[in-house]
């Protein structure tokens, strides 16, 4: 095995941005420092905190985040990966994805953030949208809007 020790390294034409690392594998020692856009693989992989197994990055990722309030308008405070929302009714919600899902087989997580004894639930998951509909805990059968909000997390595989 060859070894080659340098100061630094330069890419092309004197820019610092064309460095290409070939082979089988490469590795880096100490801190490894990017800049700029990073594209990571559906085949990338991390090692556990003890060290004794690895698992695969995106698959690990949240596909969906969000927090949206239900009141008279339906309106997002904050998200990623939702293109819209839709009024479905009083305390019903469909919040839709901007890039979908491969199938209707992901996990939802919903939090109904309200003093008012209320809980969330994902209705009728597809691959376009998750459905929140929010009922008082004392009646399962009407839905109201829960006015302090609703949060909700979206775990699977992107189309």
């Amino acid at each position: 095995m060859s070894r080659i020790k340098v100061d630094a390294i330069q890419g092309t034409s004197g820019s610092d941005t064309a460095i290409t690392l070939s082979g089988a594998n490469a590795t880096v020692g100490g801190t490894l420092a990017v800049t700029g856009v990073h594209t990571v693989g559906n085949n990338a992989i991390y090692t556990s905190e003890g060290g004794a197994v690895t698992q695969n990055t995106v698959q690990g990722l949240v596909k969906c985040w969000f927090q949206i309030t239900q009141d008279t308008t339906h309106s997002i405070n904050d998200s990623f990966n939702v293109g819209s929302i839709t009024d479905a009714g009083a305390g019903e919600t469909a919040v839709n994805y901007s890039n979908v899902m491969a199938n209707s087989d992901w996990s939802g997580v919903l939090t109904a953030q309200t003093s008012n004894n209320r809980r969330a639930v994902n209705n009728g998951p597809n691959t376009t949208r998750i459905k929140v509909e929010v009922y008082q805990v004392s009646s399962n059968t009407t839905p109201s809007d829960a006015t302090n909000g609703v949060s909700g997390t979206v775990h699977g595989d992107l189309a």
